[in-house]
């Protein structure tokens, strides 16, 4: 593996999508003259210029292998960057993790209050599925029925729900490694998972390719809460954007409590290796995706 955190091409690929995420998003959420303003200003400030966009890239990513137009792709990435952020919205408030800082600056419900911050993230959840039944989004309304069910599902009780109350609940249960495992399938490889199928459900491949997929990204989940794990124990605080050691704190067991460090980045490693070789039907058209399971096990933030 590279020493450097984010190879130059990957760098380049992610600021350019970052960039196209933003501009999408900036146009999807547009401000109105009501009073109804405060939420929208909300939303954008929720969503808008922060984050690694790691699940939009990963649509785009997948999208381009099936050769799907970049402009209905677009509008799939910005879906599940508003679930994506509706999401820590809410895990930011007091009833939740009642954290303070996110991406380095006040989180929603401090910057606003609390009952605008919850508004907002409704908003971006309910506004991800008016941007996937679209029919920008794809001509054939079957596709767009099953974005939204994959969505659905991956986003709910199901998936990054339900394992949000697994965690709000995981002080108080005795979890072993495959309780940590399954808490984190849902919690955070439910919605990788949707990002890198998403290109082949818009592209209509079944198979071998789409299970390809569904297999790099449960790798590559696991890989990227095992390093963010690691991150929470000997992370910078300043650098990652928020506070760090709070499952510690709250004795809540993680992959470094259960295996120590080292296990545990050796595993986050092997999982990103093997991510990548799931990869190897697509030749070097994925290689950017390879970039992203090595660089999810050395980022610093």
């Amino acid at each position: 593996m590279s020493n450097s955190p984010l190879s130059p091409r990957l760098a380049d690929a992610l600021t350019a999508v970052s960039q196209d995420v933003n501009a999408e998003l900036d146009r999807l959420m547009p401000v109105s003259e009501g009073a109804e303003s405060r939420v929208q200003d909300a939303m954008r400030y929720a969503s808008l210029d922060g984050g690694k966009r790691l699940r939009p890239f990963l649509v785009m990513q997948s999208a381009s292998l099936f050769n799907v137009a970049e402009t209905a792709a677009i509008r799939v990435a910005c879906a599940i960057e508003m679930i994506h952020c509706y999401s820590l919205v809410h895990d930011d408030l007091p009833c939740m993790d009642d954290d303070d800082l996110r991406r380095g600056r006040p989180t929603c419900h401090k910057k606003y209050d609390e009952a605008t911050a919850l508004l907002a993230g409704d908003s971006l959840l309910t506004k991800a599925f008016e941007v996937l039944a679209n029919p920008a989004t794809h001509s054939d309304p079957q596709v767009r029925c099953d974005l939204v069910a994959e969505l659905a599902h991956a986003s709910g009780a199901q998936g990054m729900v339900g394992g949000q109350m697994i965690d709000l609940q995981a002080q108080n249960l005795d979890l072993d490694l495959a309780g940590i495992t399954r808490l984190q399938q849902l919690k955070t490889g439910r919605l990788f998972s949707f990002s890198c199928e998403a290109g082949a459900v818009m592209g209509k491949a079944h198979g071998e390719l789409r299970l390809a997929l569904r297999n790099y990204a449960h790798d590559l989940g696991l890989a990227f809460q095992i390093a963010d794990d690691i991150l929470d124990v000997e992370g910078d605080a300043a650098e990652v954007g928020k506070r760090l050691q709070k499952d510690a704190d709250a004795g809540k067991a993680t992959f470094v409590s259960l295996l120590g460090l080292e296990r545990a980045r050796s595993q986050a490693d092997m999982l990103a290796e093997q991510a990548c070789r799931h990869l190897d039907p697509f030749g070097d058209k994925a290689d950017l995706m390879r970039d992203v399971a090595r660089f999810v096990v050395q980022r610093r933030s």
